[in-house]
């Protein structure tokens, strides 16, 4: 592991730290808390991230990268009836989220590919080559 990547991944786990203690008193929306969990890691190729969304489908999901800011959007809408001889329970959940990361690195946006199963999303994005330093010559004057 690259230096890099270790000091991203521990700003990563601080961050999320830091969002779980700030909604751990408040309550969650629809089953989703105000901020879904997420797992970003970095290879020499690509950037993959994970995104719990327990009850969601793809259709629910909205995904934008814009300046390699990375946001997910979602609302869950959930009713639960049950009926019982002469009992009826209902019960309604609807939220919204949005969490948004910047990426570590830059990535093609046309490459980005996104897949949900079981109310896990996971993005792939595959790097850009990084652009090659230039050297710039300083002159004294006169």
């Amino acid at each position: 592991m690259s230096r890099r990547n270790s000091g991203f991944d521990t700003l990563q786990r601080e961050i999320d730290r830091i969002f779980d203690t700030f909604s751990g008193g408040l309550p969650t929306r629809g089953g989703i808390g105000i901020f879904p969990s997420l797992d970003v890691t970095e290879t020499d190729k690509e950037i993959k991230i994970s995104c719990e969304l327990p009850g969601l489908e793809e259709k629910d999901v909205q995904l934008s990268l814009t300046d390699d800011i990375l946001t997910i959007r979602g609302e869950k809408r959930a009713e639960v009836e049950e009926k019982n001889g002469g009992y009826q329970h209902m019960e309604c959940a609807y939220g919204a989220f949005s969490r948004s990361v910047e990426l570590p690195a830059h990535v093609d946006p046309n490459q980005v590919k996104a897949r949900m199963k079981r109310g896990v999303l996971k993005i792939t994005a595959p790097k850009t080559p990084a652009p090659n330093a230039t050297r710039i010559e300083i002159r004294p004057e006169g």
